[in-house]
């Protein structure tokens, strides 16, 4: 059977996925709601839809996988709300379905270690939405349903270089505060894993080996751009907005064994100092 994936909410993470699977000969489609890039997604060999139910039934028919990176919004599930009907009938031919979660699942953990099977207690809106998310989808019979939980990613166009270029990259301090990350080649590296060898029903946290505070990764990112480091600000002071705010309300380091003992990955990036320094040595390079 020719492998097809329906990407929804065809993003970041998506797009480092398609870089690994179209070299192998799949057919992929992703939903975008902005035309403007349809040319974009042409260039890279993505079949663009518009996030419109007629546009994707067509693919959802003949997808063996499908990959969810749209979060959810106050008013639930965006896919679900698009498409729910439809996923429930064509669930049982699936292979494989990943839905893109967050490490804010899992709360407040006040530093603490935290895996796949900690109790999903998250103190923010935006965690609660994606503990409603994933209840919705798990819920769906026949459904061969893979979550991965992603801690902060960063990668390639996405990271701490060009604040602490601009200068306005700040240390800022909170005492205890600890976050888990992830390079977006991992992410893809890990969901390949997966729709290798698919085990619906189970949950993976998506996480380096080394959980940091975060102005350690701004001190490193200008240690390795060979300028000042931008100045300590402790929490209490910083104008923070209430999104930016609201990821300093949890701490916790978050395990990642079981992408590694059942998915048998090796981390490429295990660690927030080698994910910086290959992504500098790209950027100079011209990669």
């Amino acid at each position: 059977m020719e492998k097809t994936l329906l990407s929804l909410g065809h993003g970041y993470s998506a797009a480092y996925l398609a870089r690994r699977l179209l070299p192998k000969g799949w057919k992929i489609a992703g939903t975008t709601r902005d035309p403007d890039k349809f040319e974009a997604f042409h260039a890279q060999g993505i079949t663009p839809l518009l996030w419109d139910r007629d546009a994707i039934l067509p693919w959802l028919e003949n997808a063996s996988h499908v990959l969810v990176s749209a979060g959810p919004t106050d008013s639930g599930d965006p896919t679900l709300a698009l498409l729910a009907p439809d996923i429930a009938e064509h669930a049982h031919r699936l292979d494989w379905l990943g839905y893109l979660s967050t490490t804010g699942v899992y709360g407040d953990a006040q530093g603490g270690w935290v895996d796949e099977t900690a109790p999903l207690t998250p103190t923010t809106e935006r965690g609660r939405r994606r503990v409603q998310a994933e209840a919705a989808w798990s819920a769906i019979p026949d459904l061969p349903l893979h979550i991965f939980r992603l801690a902060g990613i960063y990668g390639p166009g996405r990271g701490p270089f060009s604040k602490v270029r601009d200068g306005t990259a700040r240390r800022i301090i909170k005492s205890g505060q600890v976050f888990s990350r992830i390079h977006v080649e991992d992410i893809a590296q890990t969901l390949e894993a997966s729709m290798e060898a698919p085990n619906p029903g189970t949950a993976y946290n998506l996480c380096d080996d080394d959980p940091a505070p975060p102005q350690d990764v701004i001190l490193h990112a200008a240690s390795l751009l060979g300028v000042e480091a931008p100045p300590e600000v402790p929490f209490d002071e910083a104008d923070l907005s209430p999104m930016a705010r609201s990821f300093y309300a949890e701490s916790k380091r978050v395990r990642n064994d079981r992408i590694k003992d059942d998915l048998q990955v090796t981390l490429k990036y295990p660690d927030y100092r080698t994910g910086l320094a290959a992504i500098l040595a790209a950027e100079r390079t011209g990669q």
